[in-house]
């Protein structure tokens, strides 16, 4: 929703942060920047916490329940939880039970089933809570998706997926346990790739998946090639890998992130269909002549690239959540949609386990 839209709440939204980590500053730093709010709160344990309210002028808790504890009138609008995953859902939980909407940093949960325990408690209420892949907020990728929804591309037949990096040796350095179980690319970067395909493409029906740590030689996988059938029946292959010399992911490719090196004119993504294919970032269509001529392989594309304007995800994101608030839109990530994505990433996980096919309706 435009901010010259006339039908925009005009309220300035008191919001509480909890987590003044790195992506807890970034949000503050957007709080702050934005017409439509005001920071009222940091929420952090750490001593050092205290002191960086009182630099920002307001008020610090220890605890979120400290700061939920006051009366009901001096509750916020809204909390953005920037805390440790495992904090995800005991913190979104107690937003619920005070009324207060909540953005919830993702990974929604650390754990399928917890994920599972706030989706089922939000059925019982209606309190909205906005889960923060901020990707979606991307002007790239809505325009993706209306591209696949309009029909352009005829019906979707195959997907290829790259995310593919190298984190530096100093990146290990600095914590040991990103060389271990649970520090590698699957649960630190994967949950925002699936996301982005289920946002395009639809649901993930089945994943099988392999593995290796072969380059590293950690305790931990360094590559993972992943093969996905879709709901829809298209199907997909995707491949993750820390430990390559390569340009093809969103962060190197999509611009959206200043901290990394920019490749405008390589792709993360590439869609095809029946009668198109679209290539994301760069937008770049490729689709048959209407002028009656059969389609085929020995007749030439039409090659476009669409125009797009290029906005910030994440201040998007909190101009949404603004919106989610004022009870004028509802969130555009769900608990429960989250959770599929989670769940994705769980079936990746189950599959190298296993060695076998893993079908998502059997993750409970």
């Amino acid at each position: 929703m435009s901010l010259t839209d006339p039908f925009v709440d005009s309220r300035v939204f008191q919001l509480a942060v909890a987590g003044a980590g790195v992506i807890g500053r970034r949000h503050i730093e957007l709080i702050q920047a934005c017409p439509r709010t005001r920071l009222c709160t940091v929420v952090d344990p750490t001593p050092a916490s205290v002191e960086f309210a009182a630099s920002l002028g307001v008020p610090h808790f220890f605890s979120l329940q400290d700061l939920l504890a006051q009366s009901q009138n001096q509750l916020p609008d809204g909390v953005i939880l920037a805390t440790p995953n495992h904090l995800h859902v005991p913190g979104a939980l107690l937003c619920a039970q005070h009324g207060v909407p909540a953005l919830i940093e993702k990974p929604v949960a650390d754990s399928l089933q917890a994920g599972q325990q706030l989706a089922d408690a939000l059925a019982r209420q209606s309190m909205p809570m906005l889960v923060g892949h901020h990707r979606r907020h991307s002007s790239t990728l809505q325009l993706a998706r209306r591209t696949i929804q309009s029909g352009q591309l005829g019906r979707v037949v195959t997907v290829m997926g790259s995310a593919q990096f190298y984190k530096p040796d100093s990146y290990f350095e600095q914590a040991a346990w990103r060389r271990e179980a649970g520090g590698g690319p699957i649960l630190i970067n994967l949950i925002h790739e699936m996301d982005n395909l289920r946002y395009l493409c639809g649901e993930v029906e089945a994943v099988h998946a392999v593995t290796s740590n072969a380059v590293r030689q950690f305790a931990v996988e360094d590559s993972v090639v992943m093969t996905l059938k879709f709901s829809s029946g298209a199907l997909g292959t995707f491949t993750l890998s820390d430990t390559v010399a390569s340009p093809r992911s969103w962060e190197q490719t999509s611009g959206e992130n200043t901290a990394y090196p920019r490749y405008p004119s390589e792709d993360c993504y590439f869609i095809a269909g029946t009668q198109g294919s679209l290539a994301v970032p760069t937008m770049r269509t490729w689709s048959y002549p209407p002028d009656g001529r059969e389609p085929g392989w020995g007749t030439p594309f039409v090659e476009q690239t669409l125009a797009l304007a290029a906005v910030d995800p994440l201040a998007a994101q909190l101009d949404h959540f603004c919106d989610v608030i004022a009870g004028q839109a509802a969130p555009i990530i769900t608990v429960a949609d989250a959770l599929q994505s989670l769940r994705t990433v769980e079936a990746v996980r189950r599959s190298i386990a296993t060695g076998q096919t893993v079908a998502l309706q059997d993750l409970r």
